[in-house]
């Protein structure tokens, strides 16, 4: 990974803002406010590890905005989690939140832990106690701030979490929207997991169905059988590389830390994960050529580029070098400012990561609903609906003369499953968001690029919000 930008995280999410804020008509007072990190909760706790040494722990709560309540974000364990980084992804929050129209303030967690050198009771112990101090000085609540997995998180701390919520709280009859990726079994909701890879999908999908955006690019409209590289097989990166395969692209090449394989007819990623499973590394896969460094997958021939790992890995160095069309940002800050300027000026469309990467937080958002309504989705109409079909094919089937195969009579019967409703609400979300913020980037062609066009949008949205509540006039 890089760290070679002028700035640190946060200041690069500020001067996006700054970029994106010329452009609209809100008066500096209220730009101030919309920027400014609202709450921010820095602790220290110990904590009795397995050799009975007392560890002193970092963690973070950052609440970026309250214009929308609950906060909502992730919380991730990561030795690189520091207030600097946790204040610049609470900020991305807010912005994705609006963009995708999820009512929700941005907020976003972190604990400076190395997930993998801990036991699972150590970390059920570190998890557990930071969700006592967020309690504590309510920072935590379905009505205040609800965490969700991150980095180096997932359902099992999301499953701690709300226990521990729970068990603080006896009684509070939504407790279980205090946190959202939980277990289905605790009030998950089903299609969670592979959210933000399929959002990632959906999103680049809605660009490359746009003629006007493939032309300039020199591609053919459509996702078939465009070559795809993707940095990352963690849950984002995995996803995200199997929705593209299975949709007609090409995988050519998946880059992780320990290098990178390239293979010109395409890649499994479930094989690949399998392989590393097995192995402990992606590379020397079976019919794919092995690159050294991670970080020269970056710069390979390709049409689109999907960063899934970290922050900052393309800069001012290797973004000269970047040949991808299209780089679809599936994590959160992968290029700095300056990457930004370099990728603008050769004609790279970059799909912005504060509203490519809202997959989760949008299917977390209807997680959160469905532990407020106490009922599964699917669950009142899914009969209905499919009695209704199997009227209509019957009707259809008497009026013909003509019998519907067994196949086809399934698939017309077939009434949504949660995940259908999951599925097809963040499809919605995605395609509706990339078109509202195409239409303000075409709407004012002085706008550089699809980020400051993002962020535009958000900033109008938030901004509303708050002269909607008359705290500005």
């Amino acid at each position: 990974m890089s760290t070679t930008s002028e700035y640190s995280f946060f200041q690069s999410v500020e001067k996006s803002f700054d970029k994106a804020s010329k452009f609209t008509q809100w008066e500096n007072g209220l730009l101030e406010q919309i920027k400014a990190c609202n709450s921010i909760y820095s602790m220290r706790f110990p904590v009795k590890m397995d050799d009975g040494r007392i560890e002193v722990i970092e963690a973070y709560r950052v609440q970026h905005s309250q214009h929308k309540s609950p906060c909502k974000g992730g919380i991730r364990f990561s030795m690189a989690v520091n207030q600097d980084e946790v204040m610049a992804l609470a900020a991305l929050m807010t912005y994705k939140c609006a963009i995708v129209n999820v009512p929700f303030g941005g907020g976003k967690g972190g604990i400076k832990i190395s997930p993998r050198s801990l036991s699972p009771y150590e970390l059920e112990k570190i998890t557990r106690r930071y969700t006592a101090e967020l309690v504590k000085k309510n920072f935590i609540g379905p009505g205040i701030d609800v965490p969700a997995p991150d980095y180096g998180t997932g359902e099992r701390e999301m499953a701690w979490i709300v226990d521990t919520y729970q068990s603080l709280k006896p009684g509070e009859i939504d407790a279980a929207g205090c946190v959202t990726g939980k277990p289905v079994s605790l009030g998950g909701v089903r299609g969670r997991k592979e959210a933000t890879g399929l959002g990632v999908f959906y999103g680049v999908r809605e660009v490359c169905l746009m003629e006007d955006v493939m032309k300039k690019l020199g591609l053919t409209v459509g996702i078939e059988n465009k070559r795809v590289i993707v940095q990352g097989l963690g849950n984002v990166g995995y996803f995200s590389a199997k929705f593209f395969r299975t949709h007609g692209a090409k995988v050519v090449a998946i880059a992780e830390y320990e290098g990178a394989i390239y293979c010109a007819d395409g890649l499994d990623e479930e094989a690949v994960f399998q392989h590393r499973k097995a192995t402990g590394s992606i590379l020397n896969f079976p019919g794919a050529t092995n690159i050294e460094k991670s970080s020269d997958a970056l710069e390979m021939e390709c049409d689109i580029l999907i960063p899934a790992a970290l922050e900052n890995v393309i800069d001012k160095n290797n973004a000269p070098n970047i040949k991808a069309k299209i780089i679809g940002e599936a994590a959160n800050g992968p290029l700095t400012p300056e990457a930004d300027d370099i990728l603008s000026k050769k004609g790279v469309l970059v799909i912005p990561d504060m509203y490519l990467n809202a997959g989760g937080v949008t299917v977390s958002y209807f997680e959160w609903l469905k532990n407020l309504s106490h009922v599964r989705y699917g669950r009142l109409e899914k009969r209905f609906t499919e009695n209704a079909n199997i009227n209509i094919i019957n009707q259809i089937e008497e009026l013909t003369g003509k019998k519907v195969s067994a196949t086809e009579r399934a698939v017309i019967a077939h009434g949504p499953d949660e995940i259908d409703l999951v599925h097809s609400g963040l499809e919605e979300t995605m395609i509706t968001a990339t078109r509202e913020i195409m239409e303000i980037w075409n709407a004012n062609p002085t706008i550089p690029d699809m980020r400051t066009a993002a962020y535009v949008c958000a900033i109008n949205k938030v901004a509303t919000s708050y002269t909607e509540l008359g705290i500005f006039p």
